[in-house]
């Protein structure tokens, strides 16, 4: 008699068929998951897009910080004390203006690492991209440029110059974006809202700025900070004698602007100086768009010993700064005293 084979009806087939599925799933889901991953870490990021981005952004929270401003209605708040004693203030500028730059990064480039100096939970999905590319960076910047994503960190300045934007001092009052890739900032933007001006640049591609004609190096003119200074103006006389011109001014970016040819069509005009120094602390997003528009028109900005500053991780830059354009930067380093911010 012949053997009897095992028959299965369609529902004994579906099941087995699901169980297998099933197996299969455990078996490779963890290296599914793993390369898929990996695949969404490695798509690329293209860079003109990325700075027609941080220009719009800026701007949008140029707008919230002047329409805060005009309206009176800063409400400020302490965040806490600096290194040498000044206040940390928070303003409806400051969280607005995050709010619309954070919001429109991260809705446009949800793959990339996004800081801000502030912080806040409200998640706005209607803040977007216009699409709209302005005709000076069309004409300037190759769109073909890209980069993974995975190595871009973008950090945002929503309101350069809070101290002084609560006296009215509006002049040193800037939004920033920087995107640095690898730790190295490559795109740089400065806006003025009270002017309505934006500087920005791409490195090794192009800028709406220029370095000045001329620059004087005995002595420099050096801009410094008015509200976080420190011990500067003796650090500054040690190093380039007592006649130097220190010019005090609020925000970083302001000071950066006051290194480059601004245009004459400018509402009020920037100062001028030769050399922007800083030795106490002071935060990454607060120099890093300066750094990228240096570095587009072959300036620099180092640390008081002369290191790169890497832009990425830790937030805080402990070293100081030395920044310039036009001039030769080593020689400014080699006349610097030793100074450690660290002790100060």
């Amino acid at each position: 008699m012949a053997p009897m084979g095992i028959r299965l009806s369609p529902f004994g087939v579906a099941v087995f068929c699901l169980l297998a599925l099933g197996i299969l799933y455990h078996l490779y889901a963890g290296v599914i998951s793993s390369r898929l991953a990996a695949f969404s870490q490695r798509r690329n990021v293209n860079l003109r897009e990325l700075l027609a981005v941080s220009v719009e952004a800026a701007v949008l929270g140029g707008k919230e910080v002047k329409k805060v401003r005009d309206d009176n209605s800063l409400k400020e708040k302490s965040k806490g004390k600096t290194k040498e004693g000044a206040n940390e203030l928070l303003t409806m500028g400051d969280l607005l203006s995050h709010r619309k730059m954070y919001n429109l990064i991260r809705n446009t480039f949800p793959e990339i690492t996004v800081t801000s100096e502030e912080h806040d939970n409200m998640a706005d999905r209607t803040t977007l991209w216009s699409r709209d590319i302005p005709a000076d960076i069309l004409e300037k910047i190759d769109g073909h440029k890209e980069v993974p994503s995975d190595t871009v960190t973008v950090w945002i300045d929503p309101l350069d110059a809070t101290q002084e934007y609560t006296e009215t001092l509006v002049k040193y009052v800037t939004t920033m974006v920087c995107v640095a890739v690898a730790g190295k900032p490559v795109i740089g933007v400065i806006h003025q809202p009270f002017t309505g001006f934006t500087a920005w640049a791409l490195v090794n591609q192009g800028s709406n700025m220029t370095p000045r004609s001329s620059y004087s190096v005995s002595p420099p003119k050096v801009i410094v900070s008015r509200s976080h200074s420190g011990k500067v103006k003796s650090f500054i006389h040690d190093a380039f004698g007592n006649s130097t011109t220190i010019i005090e001014a609020g925000g970083a970016g302001y000071k950066v602007l006051s290194l480059l040819q601004m245009p004459s069509g400018d509402k009020e005009p920037v100062d001028q100086a030769d050399v922007y120094v800083h030795i106490t602390f002071i935060k990454k997003w607060d120099i890093c768009a300066g750094s990228a528009l240096l570095s587009a028109h072959g300036g620099h900005m180092t640390t008081l010993k002369g290191e790169d500053i890497d832009y990425s991780g830790n937030p805080l830059n402990k070293g100081g700064l030395v920044a310039s354009v036009g001039i030769d930067h080593q020689a400014i380093l080699e006349r610097l005293p030793n100074w450690d911010p660290d002790k100060q």
